[in-house]
């Protein structure tokens, strides 16, 4: 017979994983508390990073359909659940275990298939949502720029030819007197 407190955290956890964009699978040996508190507060409030048994995450996993993680859960696990943007916490989680080595990347599990160390990594490279869309936005003024000359070109030209032919007429004029 389950106990309750063990079928409400596989059910928690469960929980996590579906409403979860993306997990990432640590290994914390050797991390204190302070530093654990310190790691959840650097990945924000959109991360829960959650400690948890090896089975009972098993368990939850298997709950929620997500399969290929099982090689994962070897040694103490935490799990940083992810809602919304996955680039900010996979920067922090890569930032965190740069500094701390006791902080180890096991893989993870995004848009319904694990992922491997490289490719948090690769998330972790990536800009952000606002800085892409920062670019994004700076790259759409500059051809509107370029279109807004493009079009005035050719009035400016046209205006200068006019303004060079008057000149001409004027200084052809008194040439003739």
């Amino acid at each position: 017979m389950a106990k309750p407190d063990k079928v409400d955290a596989v059910t928690e956890i469960a929980e996590r994983f579906n409403t979860s964009t993306a997990a990432v699978v640590t290994e914390y040996r050797g991390l204190s508390m302070a530093k654990l508190v310190q790691l959840r507060r650097a990945l924000g409030e959109g991360t829960t990073y959650r400690v948890a048994k090896n089975t009972l995450v098993k368990r939850a996993a298997e709950q929620s359909g997500v399969e290929g993680l099982d090689e994962l859960f070897v040694g103490p696990t935490a799990i940083a659940f992810i809602e919304g943007e996955p680039v900010d916490a996979a920067k922090a989680l890569k930032e965190f275990a740069k500094d701390n080595k006791a902080l180890v990347i096991k893989g993870g599990y995004m848009d319904g298939r694990p992922i491997s160390v490289s490719e948090v990594e690769s998330i972790a490279d990536l800009d952000s949502r606002e800085v892409t869309l920062g670019k994004l936005a700076g790259a759409m003024k500059a051809k509107m720029n370029q279109a807004a000359a493009l079009f005035a070109a050719p009035a400016t030209k046209a205006a200068r030819l006019a303004a060079a032919l008057q000149e001409k007429r004027e200084g052809g004029e008194s040439d003739a007197s």
